[in-house]
C-alpha cells in the first residue's frame, strides 16, 4: 500500500510512518516543519520529506490512503486534494482501530499515568515473550519504535488520551478504539482549550466506558471518586469492573519493595502512583493470562518510562529527576513520590506552566496547594508563550495567589531562571524538574553536572 501522511513531524505521527515503513508499505510525507527528534528519525528510514510545506500535487491517485494528524487544519491543502480525489483519509486514531480489528485490543485511558500503564503492560508482555502490536506515547527502554503493527500479533495495547482526533474529527482519540479491556487510571479537569469546564471532561471518560465492547472489562482506580460516580449511572450490564488499589508495599533507604504472595519484590521505580500504575497494569495482564508470579518477576526489570521521575544525578548528597508532569493532580502525586523516596532532603521543585490550560488565568487555582510540601519551589513561563495561546497575560501575583503560596519564585526569564537554579546550594538537596517542555532550553543534564561540582 502507498500511504501518505499530512503533519509526518508529529510524535505519534512519525512513529506509525516508521511503523508501517518496516511493514513495507511504501510510505511519503509532508509538514511546514518537522523538530527533533522526529527530524533525525525520519531521516534515518528514508522518510523525511525533500521539503518543507504542504504540496497538493503529491496527492496523486497512486495513494491508497491519507493519514491526517493534527496539525493538519480542515484547510489544508494536501486534505483538500485527498478529499477531491476520492482517496481514504483516516486520522491516525482511526487508522490504528481499523488495523486492530481483529484483535484484542486493550486501551489505557485517565488524566493520569497512562504513559507508564502502558509501558508496564508492554514491558512484561515482553518478558514473558508474549507477542503484541502497540502504541505508546513515549519512547520505552527496549523498543525502538513507539508504534508496532503486525499482521500476527492477536494482541494490540495502545495508549489512548481525550484530545481531538483529527481536525475534522472532535472525537476524542480513546472514543475511536472501541477496547475489550479498558484502563481507567483517575479523572482530573485537564485540556481545557479544549474541555472547558470539569463537567464536559468527565463526560468524555462516560462515553469511554459506554464504548466498552460487550463482555468487556475495565480495570479502574477504586480510590477515584470521579471514576465512582461515573460507574454509578448506567453502563453496560456485560461489564466485568475491576478495580484496583495500593499493593502492600515498604520502603528501605530509598528503595521500595513490594509484597505479594509472602514474597518481597524489589522495584526500581517508586512513588505511590507508580505502585498505583504497577497494579493496573497487574489487572490488566491477569485478563491476559499473566498470572501475579509471571507478573511480579517481570516489573522488577522495569525502569520507568522515559522523562517519568527520570534520575539523572543521584550522588552522594545530590539528586536530580525530571518528570513529565504538568497538570495539577500529576504535580502533586510526583511531588509526594520524591519526598517519600528522599524524606531527609531538600527538596527544590521546578514547575513550568507550558500547556495551555497552565497558562490560564482561570485555571491557576487548580494548582491551589500542589507545591506546599516543597522545600523551594521554582515556577518558570515564558510570557511568548502566553502570548501564542492568545491568551490573557498572567504574572507572578496571579502565580501565587493560584498555587496559594506567597513563597514561591516565580521567573518569566529564563536566563533570571537559570541564574537561580546555578545560585541554589546543592547539599543534601533533591532537584525535581516537572514540565512537558523544556524550561526555556535549560539543559537540565548539564545543570545535574553543575549542581554536583558546586555541592
Amino acid at each position: 500500500m502507498r500511504i501518505h501522511f499530512i503533519a509526518i513531524g508529529g510524535s505519534a505521527m512519525h512513529n506509525l510512518a516508521i511503523a508501517l515503513h518496516k511493514k513495507k508499505y511504501i510510505v511519503s510525507g509532508s509538514d511546514d516543519e518537522i523538530f527533533e527528534p522526529s527530524r533525525s528519525r525520519l531521516l534515518k528510514h528514508g522518510l523525511l520529506p525533500k521539503k518543507t510545506g504542504w504540496n497538493p500535487e503529491s496527492i496523486t491517485p497512486e495513494i491508497d490512503a491519507v493519514i491526517a494528524g493534527m496539525h493538519a487544519r480542515a484547510d489544508n491543502p494536501e486534505l483538500l486534494r485527498a478529499h477531491e480525489s476520492g482517496i481514504r483519509v483516516y486520522s491516525y486514531p482511526e487508522f490504528l482501530y481499523e488495523h486492530s480489528l481483529k484483535k484484542t485490543r486493550v486501551v489505557i485511558g485517565g488524566s493520569h499515568g497512562k504513559t507508564t500503564i502502558t509501558a508496564m503492560i508492554l514491558h512484561v508482555l515482553k518478558q514473558c515473550n508474549i507477542d503484541t502490536d502497540y502504541m505508546v506515547g513515549a519512547q520505552l527502554e527496549g523498543f525502538d519504535v513507539m508504534v508496532r503493527l503486525t499482521d500476527d500479533a492477536s494482541l494490540m495495547v495502545m495508549e489512548g488520551d481525550e484530545y481531538p482526533s483529527a481536525p475534522t474529527d472532535p472525537r476524542p482519540k480513546f472514543h475511536v478504539y472501541r477496547p475489550h479491556i479498558a484502563v481507567i487510571s483517575g479523572i482530573a479537569w485537564d485540556h481545557m482549550n479544549v474541555f472547558k469546564t470539569p463537567r464536559i471532561y468527565f463526560e468524555q471518560f462516560k462515553k469511554f466506558i459506554d464504548l466498552i465492547e460487550d463482555k468487556g472489562v475495565l480495570v479502574y482506580a477504586g480510590n477515584d471518586s470521579t471514576v465512582s460516580e461515573l460507574l454509578s449511572k448506567e453502563i453496560n450490564p456485560t461489564l466485568k469492573l475491576v478495580p484496583y488499589q495500593l499493593p502492600e508495599y515498604e520502603v528501605k533507604q530509598g528503595t521500595t519493595y513490594v509484597k505479594n504472595g509472602g514474597n518481597n519484590y524489589r522495584l526500581k521505580f517508586f512513588g505511590k502512583h507508580n505502585l498505583l500504575n504497577m497494579n493496573a497494569a497487574r489487572f490488566v495482564l491477569r485478563e491476559l493470562g499473566v498470572t501475579d508470579s509471571m507478573f511480579f518477576n517481570a516489573i522488577t526489570s522495569f525502569k520507568g518510562a522515559s522523562n517519568r521521575l527520570q534520575l539523572l544525578h543521584d550522588e552522594d548528597s545530590v539528586t536530580v529527576i525530571r518528570d513529565f508532569a504538568h497538570a495539577p493532580s500529576k504535580v502533586k502525586a510526583t511531588l509526594e513520590a520524591v519526598r517519600e523516596k528522599y524524606p531527609g532532603r531538600k527538596i527544590i521543585a521546578c514547575l513550568e506552566l507550558h500547556t495551555y490550560s497552565s497558562l490560564s488565568r482561570d485555571f491557576l487555582d487548580q494548582y491551589r496547594g500542589s507545591l506546599d510540601i516543597a522545600d523551594k519551589a521554582f515556577v518558570y513561563y515564558s510570557s511568548a508563550a502566553i502570548r501564542l495561546k492568545r491568551l490573557s497575560m498572567i504574572g507572578p501575583v496571579d502565580i501565587r495567589q493560584g498555587f496559594g503560596n506567597d513563597d514561591i519564585m516565580v521567573f518569566s526569564d529564563r536566563d533570571d531562571f537559570k541564574s537561580a537554579l546555578l545560585n541554589t546550594k546543592g547539599n543534601n538537596t533533591c532537584f525535581l524538574f516537572m514540565s512537558s517542555g523544556d524550561f526555556g532550553g535549560l539543559d537540565i543534564k548539564h545543570f545535574a553536572g553543575h549542581a554536583m561540582r558546586a555541592r
